[in-house]
């Protein structure tokens, strides 16, 4: 079964991008090619087992295993040494994708508290997208109660289109729920 995401990207999205932009080919209308999720843990330093509550809690998030990411030199101020475990990463593409942006959109943005929506300034001038979430509780796969520490994470919505124009049409056909400018 198709990610419900990905059919409304094909039936309504393609049609709705190639009539707004002009696009001749299908081939040409920008699509999301992949989501990497990031947790970075600067405290593991001090307790490397902090690194093991991130990389369930990001697999649970993400339904894949994370790659533990390691510092790649050694800073004597922040009692860092090369090799060491400092973040994790998964990268996710396809259905898992798909699958992962809708519950972004619909389920976890919603729950954030007072929120607005998310910034349309964040846009890198190539069309992808930089999100910044401050906890994980917002996504339920999580359960509250077997949390250690509150955990920050970044979003990265990587897609095809050329201009941030083309990249805000995009996720904003898709759902993504931009705060309106005053």
């Amino acid at each position: 079964m198709a990610a419900r995401l990905k059919e409304h990207y094909l039936k309504q999205v393609i049609p709705a991008l190639s009539k707004e932009f002009g696009y001749k080919n299908v081939m040409g209308v920008p699509k999301i090619e992949k989501i990497s999720l990031n947790i970075g843990m600067g405290e593991a330093t001090q307790n490397s087992k902090l690194i093991d509550g991130a990389v369930n809690e990001l697999g649970q998030i993400a339904g894949q295993k994370p790659v533990i990411t390691k510092a790649r030199k050694s800073i004597a101020a922040f009692k860092l040494r090369e090799g060491m475990a400092i973040g994790c990463t998964v990268t996710l593409r396809g259905d898992r994708m798909y699958e992962f942006l809708d519950r972004l959109v619909n389920v976890a943005l919603p729950r954030v508290r007072d929120f607005r929506g998310v910034s349309s300034k964040s846009f890198d001038g190539r069309g992808n997208y930089t999100l910044g979430i401050k906890d994980q509780l917002i996504f339920p796969e999580i359960d509250y109660n077997k949390v250690e520490k509150v955990k920050g994470m970044n979003i990265c919505i990587t897609t095809t289109a050329k201009t941030d124009a083309e990249g805000v049409a995009l996720l904003k056909h898709l759902g993504m729920p931009f705060r309106t400018q005053q």
